[in-house]
């Protein structure tokens, strides 16, 4: 399955796709400790986004991340380790997967957890900052086509002044 490359307005469907998504992971976690967050742009309701769920598996330690990270794969998700960004563990999706979704492994309270939960938050309460995201992404979209680290770079500076 591609990556979805457009950025698209709000879409009501959203938290259902996480819904969906999370029971599968709870699946696989049997027996863990841990929480699932539905993080990212798709999490902010109003905000256009790429239609892509972004998940946090927020285990309460570090040492718990080795069990997460094996019972992800066990399930058939490819660990792809940080992939540049301490403290998040990142995944490929299975082969047969119903919705494309981002998936992490982070743990409570770490700078990786802290700042999907930041910028969701200030996002979901603050209409300006929302409004400034969204008009971003949007200009930025073209690039998902072309050169998806390119937009990624594009939004930094103003992901790293909403968290400030």
């Amino acid at each position: 399955m591609r990556a979805p490359a457009e950025v698209v307005p709000y879409d009501e469907r959203w938290p259902d796709w996480f819904d969906q998504i999370q029971v599968v992971l709870e699946g696989l976690l049997d027996g863990l400790s841990y929480e699932i967050e539905h993080v990212g742009s798709t999490a902010v309701p109003g905000l256009a986004a790429k239609p892509i769920i972004d998940i946090d598996v927020v285990v309460p330690s570090p040492d718990e991340v080795p069990a997460a990270v094996a019972a992800l794969v066990s399930g058939g998700y490819e660990h792809q380790g940080d992939l540049g960004i301490a403290g998040r563990e990142a995944f490929g999706l299975p082969a047969e997967v119903a919705r494309y979704h981002h998936l992490y492994v982070v743990v409570d309270g770490n700078k990786a957890h802290r700042d999907h939960v930041m910028l969701r938050d200030r996002l979901r309460v603050d209409p300006e900052a929302l409004a400034r995201y969204a008009a971003l992404k949007r200009e930025l979209a073209p690039l998902l086509l072309t050169d998806r680290s390119a937009y990624v770079d594009g939004k930094s500076a103003l992901i790293g002044e909403l968290l400030r």
